[in-house]
């Protein structure tokens, strides 16, 4: 089969159409899948060139990509959620990584049935993004219900989903938070009106000033900003959860990331240096009453299945932006770059997968 993949770590310059073996089924729960779409995600393209390698050695040829949509077309013995031919989307998990491939394979917890009002493309640029966003809501301690809730970037991956779900699913009196100038208009447009009530333009002002201090009951971290926001935070019961600072030593060790077959161990030195890094955050929150965890995405088919449910109640819409075919390797690595380079782009970036032949 045809797979987008590197030869060593590298940026999205670097990515090449490679040939792999199809996946095999090697457990009986788990399904294979012929994959549709596939979506592009910052953690894709960081893995790739090589973020965790003081964790982790890669083997290569290295296959690229978490999320993926298409159709169940073989299951194991033991499968009992899921049948061929149905619609399934899915955040694959680290030891069988590839979604940007005609095939790919995990087992059945992993998955769940495509919300049937969207698309392949559409469906494949929801998981890892709105997993993450439903897992940190669901970290704060208590009812969100009423309670104030700041989201950088709502227009990013993973932030249009916070957004939507602070406001539809966990009942936030508000939610607050910052675009670009000429994005401004677009929030309302892409996210639904009245999802987010106030919008602040970041080019013109400061979060700091444009929020009243002690007033954020949650704020989702997308973008690294968690220190500098804590005068923002209410005391006693604000939280932040953050997935763009750096986890502790022990977190990392204990993520889906490092769950392999060959079970790596992360070296002493790196696991100290992020445990102080993490425990020096966790005591300037402290000291403003805050709680703060920074917080790796399980996949969760449940999880997915509870995502399906509210796409299909309304609740919940994605944005996808520019969609590219796996074939044409160049305009892959463009849209690649864009997200790369954090710089551009609107949407969740998509790989079409061409399926009219299969590569064995």
């Amino acid at each position: 089969m045809l797979s987008i993949g590197i030869q060593s770590h590298g940026k999205p310059s670097e990515y090449r159409l490679l040939e792999f073996h199809r996946p095999e089924i090697t457990d009986p729960t788990d399904v294979l899948i012929k994959v549709h779409a596939a979506s592009v995600n910052p953690v894709d393209l960081k893995k790739a060139d090589g973020i965790f390698k003081m964790a982790l050695r890669d083997s290569f040829p290295y296959k690229i990509g978490y999320d993926a949509a298409g159709t169940v077309t073989e299951i194991g013995t033991g499968v009992t959620r899921f049948k061929i031919g149905d619609a399934v989307y899915v955040r694959l998990p680290e030891s069988h990584r590839g979604a940007w491939s005609e095939y790919a394979v995990c087992s059945e917890r992993f998955i769940a049935l495509r919300p049937p009002s969207l698309s392949f493309e559409e469906a494949a640029s929801m998981p890892l993004a709105a997993t993450t966003a439903y897992q940190a809501l669901k970290k704060y301690e208590g009812d969100l219900s009423g309670k104030t809730v700041f989201v950088p970037a709502g227009l990013g991956g993973t932030g249009l989903f916070a957004c939507q779900l602070a406001k539809h699913v966990f009942h936030a009196g508000k939610v607050i938070t910052t675009v670009s100038t000429s994005k401004v208009s677009k929030v309302p447009e892409l996210l639904g009106e009245g999802t987010v009530d106030e919008i602040i333009d970041y080019k013109t002002a400061n979060p700091k000033s444009a929020i009243p201090h002690g007033t954020i009951d949650f704020l989702f971290d997308t973008t690294g900003s968690a220190m500098d926001y804590l005068c923002l935070m209410r005391p006693q019961t604000g939280c932040i959860i953050s997935i763009s600072t750096a986890p502790s030593g022990a977190q990392l060790q204990d993520s889906a990331v490092m769950r392999l077959p060959h079970r790596p161990v992360l070296p002493v030195i790196p696991r100290v240096v992020l445990n102080v890094a993490d425990s020096v955050r966790r005591m300037r929150a402290a000291r403003y009453w805050v709680r703060y965890e920074y917080m790796f995405l399980e996949p969760s088919g449940e999880d997915l299945g509870s995502l399906r449910g509210f796409v299909e109640e309304g609740k919940v819409r994605t944005v996808v932006g520019e969609v590219v075919n796996m074939r044409d390797v160049e305009e892959v690595r463009r849209a690649c770059q864009v997200v790369y380079s954090s710089q551009g782009g609107l949407g969740k970036a998509v790989i079409r997968v061409s399926t009219a032949e299969n590569h064995e």
